[in-house]
């Protein structure tokens, strides 16, 4: 017995398809909102490098954190415009993560004991809580639930990695008398020599994978706001090799 055309068909993925409800209207808005949610997480490197100068400010791993969320939802509205598309789950995740690292690192460790925010107090409001703030609500209510995988963590610590790894580059090549040489406490070769901020570092990478995997969880709860199309499993980890049964 031949099945139905309909059931040959490949089913389409959550996250790349708008529920009919929506219609072109959502579409647009849902476009519209993604694009400020860029320009809002642009505005805050922008106005730092403005008042510091882009030689110091973009050494911050929130500036650069900042500029990849604006990249990755300048993107993803370009594909809204488009056809409707969100942004994929692995870099959406990736910068939803970089976000919430950057308001907590901040506002529970920094305001006390890190440097000032580059570019005044207007500009440390955008860089740590409402590009944070945008980027999470943009995620609640703008996107299809079910999507992040705990195989894209990996991937998401590598822009935590290469931040590690430039700043200790670039302060042993700089002056041990040079300004800003280290831009955080923690990473202070100096103070705490390299095993020292190794030891911390990891210590943070491990924070930050559990930190991963819980957003990854609160994905898998999350209440589907839009009524997106449900994936076909409700899986963490992707299907074993071999496929559906």
């Amino acid at each position: 017995m031949i099945a139905p055309r309909s059931a040959l068909l490949p089913r389409p993925r959550a996250a790349e398809v708008l529920p009919a409800a929506t219609g072109t209207s959502a579409r647009r808005w849902i476009a519209v909102l993604t694009t400020l949610v860029g320009a809002t997480a642009a505005a805050g490197p922008l106005t730092a490098m403005v008042s510091g100068g882009p030689g110091a400010v973009l050494t911050r791993f929130t500036v650069l954190a900042n500029l990849l969320v604006a990249g990755a939802f300048g993107w993803s509205a370009v594909r809204s415009w488009r056809d409707g598309r969100p942004l994929p789950p692995m870099p959406a995740g990736g910068v939803l993560l970089l976000v919430t690292v950057t308001a907590l690192m901040h506002h529970l460790i920094l305001t006390n004991y890190g440097p000032g925010p580059p570019g005044g107090a207007t500009t440390g409001l955008l860089l740590h809580t409402v590009t944070p703030a945008a980027v999470a609500a943009h995620w609640l209510l703008l996107t299809a639930p079910r999507t992040f995988r705990l195989a894209h963590i990996p991937l998401w610590l590598l822009p935590p990695l290469a931040y590690l790894g430039f700043t200790l580059l670039r302060g042993a090549l700089l002056s041990p008398s040079s300004p800003d040489r280290y831009p955080y406490p923690f990473l202070d070769v100096d103070t705490y020599g390299y095993a020292g901020v190794l030891t911390q570092a990891m210590a943070l990478g491990l924070l930050f994978a559990a930190l991963g995997t819980l957003l990854t969880a609160a994905d898998h709860l999350r209440p589907n706001a839009l009524g997106w199309p449900r994936a076909r499993r409700n899986r963490i980890s992707p299907p074993a090799a071999g496929g559906l049964k």
